[in-house]
């Protein structure tokens, strides 16, 4: 079945110029980018982003590392998109992560971890609709994708 998922390229990406290159993992793998924006995350969005983490003791240090520069907010498309691109982004902690993987490449952190990624499909709707309105949300055809998938795959 086809999914979209949210992935928030974090401010920690941004600062090290990792942009292209963590985009260009996704695209590789043969998921089609649906939307993007770059944005400025405030308190508000992140306490409810970040409920589930209120009453831990590092809340307020994740909020201010999400709010340390802007994100880019992206939208994959794929069969299996979900557990795809958190397949691709490895464990949270970036020490904990096998080569290979985003953050096993890229982070040494377990908080400055390149990319927060949607971990449900429940959740990929609540988190897309936080960060897009439906018309950045795009459906284009893309010329490729009869050659990633077979006929009875979607």
């Amino acid at each position: 079945m086809i999914e979209k998922t949210l992935v928030l390229l974090k401010p920690c990406t941004l600062q090290r110029s990792l942009v292209g290159e963590i985009i260009h993992r996704f695209e590789r793998k043969g998921l089609r980018l649906a939307g993007m924006k770059m944005m400025r995350l405030t308190d508000e969005l992140l306490n409810e982003h970040y409920a589930h983490l209120s009453t831990k003791p590092f809340f307020q240090r994740v909020k201010d590392s999400m709010m340390a520069a802007p994100v880019i907010a992206c939208c994959f498309e794929g069969v299996g998109a979900i557990q795809t691109v958190r397949q691709l982004a490895g464990p949270t902690n970036g020490r904990l992560a096998t080569p290979g993987t985003i953050r096993g490449d890229y982070s040494m952190s377990y908080q400055e971890n390149i990319v927060h990624a949607s971990d449900s499909p429940e959740t990929a709707v609540v988190e897309l609709n936080r960060f897009f309105n439906p018309e950045e949300i795009f459906a284009y055809a893309q010329v490729t994708f009869g050659y990633l998938y077979a006929h009875d795959e979607y």
